[in-house]
């Protein structure tokens, strides 16, 4: 045997061990080469395997960047629809839609302000004339006295209960007949409350939503009135029957209106939750409450529909049940999202079409101001840019944008009627304002304890909005109301 040259010389046990390696080695390299094709098929099994496994990291690791991406850019009341309540914290100034106008704090040049002002007819007058001098002691009770100033002090009375008892009579007429006297309509039981407290406990209920417990301490502390919380209840019962004329008014009003803004909120019911509409125009506030969601709760409400109106809302599918009307999508809902997308992908597209709405509500601002032709030729081109911007693709990996921009293209002819109406305004907070009174309502006073308890408060309340939107005297009025016989 021939052995490799690089061995001579070595010492003979290294030698000959390291040419077993040598021999093993073979052995081996020739068994590598004998299987060669099925190491490189599993070679290749398992190249795939592991391409298949990054893929599916990779996925995942995109779900866990959009999931992070939700709490690094939180939806909020200024991004979304997510109430204020929900905020987990205060957002930013700059998330706020409101752009910034640059005008200083407070009031503004050529605004009329307003300070307490002395009555010239005070009731009550107190003289204060000074018996003698302070320096040297002098007698001056006889000395004529001047007027040298006067302040004044607005305070409220001592508030007591009244006691009015009506007395009925008879007379005997020469024909032989007892005549007796009649008392008011209004007096039906032998010991009552009358119309004020029936005002005070409606105004404190539908405008101030103080819970019947407080109401009764209130009444008791401020006007000695020991009211139980079940008579509370009886009166607000009472006082919204005497309404309900006001609110069918209400009603048939809203439902002749040319624009009317829609929106439905959750609300409690002894436990279960239903759903409060609101129907509102610039002067009239409808509230009423439903088990349902959709088309079923509308046509209950309206039956007959909306006539031509303009129906503004946030989108809500029922509403657009009613093809023949004409709807607004509300435009501050559609600029919370883009804020969303904008923030959270920091999306050009997002960002332009923003531009775009907020053109468009600066745009409603001056109609009045300019000639037709210029607000058919700026009409025209806000629609144009829209449509292109709707044409545009969007990353596929930005869900929402991709969901939005599906909603506008369905909704297309929906998004200007603004500028096309006079009356017909861009967003739809009117509707909101209105709704929103549900919530403060709970939030403060719990849930409605039964079905009569929330239609009470929709009356009621609905009338009160009224009011305030015609900037009528809401006690004055309520108190006319109260000293109406129910129905």
């Amino acid at each position: 045997m021939v052995y490799p040259h690089f061995f001579v010389g070595k010492n003979s046990v290294d030698y000959w061990y390291s040419w077993d390696y040598v021999l093993i080695f073979r052995k081996h390299f020739y068994s590598i080469l004998d299987h060669r094709d099925t190491l490189i098929q599993e070679l290749i099994k398992m190249n795939l395997q592991l391409m298949e496994q990054v893929k599916s990291l990779k996925s995942r690791v995109s779900d866990l960047e959009n999931e992070l991406a939700r709490y690094r850019n939180p939806k909020n009341s200024r991004n979304s629809s997510v109430p204020p309540s929900k905020d987990e914290n205060r957002p930013k100034k700059n998330q706020s839609l409101r752009q910034d106008t640059g005008r200083k704090t407070g009031g503004q040049p050529g605004h009329k302000g307003h300070t307490l002002e002395m009555t010239s007819s005070p009731d009550i007058i107190e003289n204060h004339i000074p018996l003698f001098c302070t320096c040297c002691g002098g007698d001056l009770s006889a000395v004529p006295a001047e007027l040298s100033s006067k302040r004044q002090v607005l305070d409220l009375p001592v508030i007591k209960v009244v006691c009015t008892e009506h007395r009925i009579f008879s007379k005997n007429c020469s024909c032989g007949e007892k005549i007796s006297g009649s008392f008011p309509d209004n007096i039906n039981a032998p010991i009552q409350y009358g119309s004020g407290v029936e005002t005070i406990v409606g105004y404190l209920h539908a405008r101030q939503y103080v819970p019947y417990r407080r109401m009764k301490e209130l009444l008791r502390d401020c006007f000695g009135i020991n009211l139980s919380e079940g008579s509370i209840d009886n009166i607000i019962g009472r006082f919204a029957r005497k309404s309900a004329p006001i609110y069918a008014k209400i009603k048939t009003a809203v439902s002749k209106s040319p624009v009317i803004g829609a929106d439905e909120t959750g609300a409690k019911v002894d436990g279960n939750k239903q759903w409060v509409w609101t129907y509102q125009t610039e002067e009239l506030t409808l509230l009423a409450i439903s088990e349902s969601r959709g088309l079923k709760a509308m046509n209950t409400h309206f039956p007959d529909g909306f006539g031509k109106a303009v129906l503004c809302h946030d989108a809500w599918r029922a509403y657009f049940n009613y093809s023949e009307n004409l709807h607004q999508l509300c435009c501050a809902h559609l600029l919370r999202e883009l804020n969303y997308i904008v923030e959270r992908y920091k999306s050009k597209w997002a960002d332009s079409l923003r531009a775009l709405f907020r053109e468009a509500i600066s745009l409603k601002r001056k109609l009045k101001k300019l000639p037709d032709t210029e607000n058919s030729r700026s009409i025209a081109s806000i629609e144009e840019k829209m449509d292109n911007l709707l044409a545009q693709p969007v990353e596929s990996k930005h869900k929402e944008a991709v969901s939005l921009q599906k909603r506008l293209l369905k909704y297309r002819k929906s998004l200007f009627t603004f500028l096309y109406h006079q009356k017909v305004p861009p967003d739809n907070n009117a509707s909101e304002r209105a709704i929103r009174n549900i919530k403060v309502k709970q939030k403060i006073s719990g849930q409605f304890k039964s079905n009569n308890g929330a239609e009470n408060f929709c009356v009621i309340r609905s009338v009160v909005d009224t009011l305030i939107k015609r900037s009528g005297n809401i006690l004055e009025n309520l108190n006319h109301i109260a000293n109406l016989q129910p129905e």
